[in-house]
């Protein structure tokens, strides 16, 4: 391969036209053009950039006029055009032109050549040659090459868009991930090409979902939100091999498709290394955060034949691992449809019971532990559906929460429980406060102040009656964000109360950071508390550590005389449980009150 004046393959500028060459208009303006040209006569080559430097044109170029001179000199870089002459000794146009089709590249490939009669050069452009250019008809070859290259660019241009188009419509841009289109695309390929192999496809679709992760939206906005999922579709992309499907499905969720894991064992063991993709803490800028994953898993084929029904299937599975808490993994069984069936038709029946006017408060009173009388009552939503009747709140409560449901229902119980307690207030029963429960969807949400605080300025009822009760579980979850929600609440006045105490994993440093006013001993705690010793101890210390943090304890799920003796001696100041009173309607609680019947040794259900 050789290069015009001797110079080195590859690198011949030319400067800037003379005097006399710049009457004609440059061809290209300050772009210099990379031409390979194929002819075995150097002379003609310099007679060739002698004209187009005279039309103006700067250009580099390398001359070949071999085979292995031309796809090496295509291998190695790149060209805007190729000029080819047509017969040289064991080589021609239409060899070099076969050469450039299996590069693969988009070059305008000209015919320039004094010895070829016109129907060799028909038959040459019907097999890919731009046009066909007597030598030394500079005039004609000038306008051509300014063709070929607007033709070459507009060519560019659509591939670029195209490209771009599938980019929008094939990937994620936030992650740059293959998106849901793409992911179920390249599983359904996959599934034919094994079928057309005469085998059996053997796989496992995992669907992951990032828990809770609406709260850190809420609390610390979308640009923190995004960083974070880049950084897990970051860790889950370098911890796959190369088979493996990897898309960003949509939102906080991720599909994986694992060629070869035929059975719940191996699927179990790989949704346990993906877990382990989120043991580290993620970061953004100083914040260190700890995020878990949902896991749900389809099988194929036992779980399905194609995509859709195995993603389907899949995300059932997510849901029920979302439902026991999150950060786990569950592999799909036929029974989770039913159970999804009938969640979705409460789920919509849930969304309209507002509305419809079909939930209700019940209210179950707290009583002082030593006078027996109410002190305050606990808010409690119920839902009379219309078809199936009173639906239980461990069936329906769960459903509000995953949905996000939860935070209209909230709201609505937080109006209507100010808005009684008010009500009492003005009949002369002052002094009672009203708990109202706070979900982990609620918590997360900034707003939960606004919807507060307006709430409190409708009803008129003063903030110190009013207690927020926070599941201690929620409290530990995200404790520094905790902290500051919990003195934003106690700034307006109300009361904290931490629900289920006992249950969760408090650290006593955060416990005494957090400004709350009551500890709430669990129920199961108090259950067993005459019969077992363990569950005695553990009441003890928690009361010891109440009376320590000058916390106020309530007993929750006391039913019977001996339970509520034992904790008066333990010095528990409230009480609540059906022993005293079950919830009951605003007008059955205000016919207790007037009547002030509410003594420790009397059960009243």
């Amino acid at each position: 391969m050789q290069s015009g004046d001797n110079t080195p393959l590859g690198r011949l500028v030319l400067g800037a036209p003379s005097d006399e060459t710049t009457r004609h208009k440059p061809l290209t303006g300050e772009r210099t053009l990379r031409i390979l040209v194929v002819d075995d006569s150097e002379d003609d080559v310099m007679l060739l950039r002698h004209e187009l430097v005279g039309h103006g044109i700067r250009f580099d170029y390398v001359r070949v006029d071999t085979d292995g001179g031309m796809r090496e000199a295509l291998s190695e870089d790149d060209w805007d055009i190729v000029i080819c002459d047509h017969n040289m000794p064991g080589f021609d146009s239409l060899g070099a032109l076969d050469v450039l089709k299996k590069s693969g590249k988009d070059i305008p490939f000209i015919l320039y050549s004094g010895h070829i009669c016109d129907e060799q050069a028909f038959m040459a452009m019907n097999q890919g040659v731009a046009d066909y250019v007597p030598k030394g008809n500079i005039a004609r070859l000038v306008p051509v090459i300014e063709r070929e290259l607007r033709g070459a660019a507009t060519r560019e241009a659509v591939r670029a868009a195209d490209d771009k188009i599938k980019e929008l419509a094939f990937y994620d841009s936030l992650c740059a991930l293959p998106n849901h289109n793409l992911f179920c695309a390249r599983v359904s390929e996959w599934l034919l090409e094994t079928e057309r192999r005469g085998r059996i496809a053997r796989g496992a679709l995992f669907y992951v979902d990032v828990d809770r992760f609406l709260r850190i939206n809420a609390s610390f906005g979308y640009e923190t939100g995004n960083e974070l999922l880049r950084q897990v579709a970051g860790r889950l992309n370098e911890s796959v091999e190369t088979r493996v499907v990897l898309a960003r499905l949509g939102a906080d969720d991720f599909g994986i498709f694992f060629e070869g894991v035929d059975d719940e064992a191996k699927a179990a063991a790989v949704g346990e290394w993906v877990l382990k993709a989120f043991d580290a803490p993620f970061h953004k800028d100083r914040l260190e955060l700890y995020l878990t994953p949902s896991i749900g898993v389809s099988l194929l084929p036992k779980h399905g034949q194609e995509v859709y029904e195995l993603l389907m299937n899949a995300e059932t599975a997510m849901a029920v691992a979302k439902r026991h808490g999150g950060n786990g993994v569950r592999i799909y069984s036929r029974e989770m449809n039913a159970s999804s069936a009938e969640r979705v038709a409460l789920e919509s029946a849930l969304r309209h019971a507002v509305t419809r006017d079909e939930l209700f408060l019940q209210y179950q009173p707290v009583v002082d532990s030593e006078a027996g009388r109410i002190v305050g009552v606990e808010a409690l939503v119920r839902w009379q559906h219309p078809e199936r009747g009173l639906i239980p709140p461990d069936r329906f409560i769960p459903i509000a929460d995953e949905s996000g449901l939860i935070v209209e229902i909230g709201a609505w119980v937080l109006a209507k429980a100010c808005a009684q307690m008010r009500a009492w207030h003005d009949q002369g029963f002052s002094g009672l406060t009203i708990a109202v429960n706070v979900s982990a969807v609620q918590f997360g949400q900034p707003r939960l102040l606004e919807v507060v605080s307006r709430t409190l300025e409708a009803s008129g009822l003063d903030p110190r009656c009013l207690m927020l009760e926070i599941t201690e579980g929620v409290l530990m979850k995200d404790a520094e964000t905790a902290v500051g929600m919990l003195r934003a609440l106690k700034n307006m006045g109300v009361k904290i109360a931490v629900d289920d105490f006992g249950t969760g994993y408090s650290s006593l440093t955060y416990l005494k950071r957090f400004p709350i006013d009551v500890l709430k001993i669990d129920r199961s705690f108090v259950r067993d508390l005459v019969e077992d010793e363990d569950d005695a101890a553990i009441v003890r210390a928690i009361i010891a550590l109440a009376k320590s943090l000058h916390l106020t304890t309530v007993a929750e799920g006391v039913e019977t005389a001996e339970q509520a003796s034992l904790l008066r001696i333990q010095a528990v100041e409230r009480f609540q449980g059906y022993y005293f009173s079950r919830p009951l309607s605003d007008e059955k609680i205000s016919e207790k009150l007037a009547k002030d019947r509410f003594l420790p040794a009397v059960t009243g259900a």
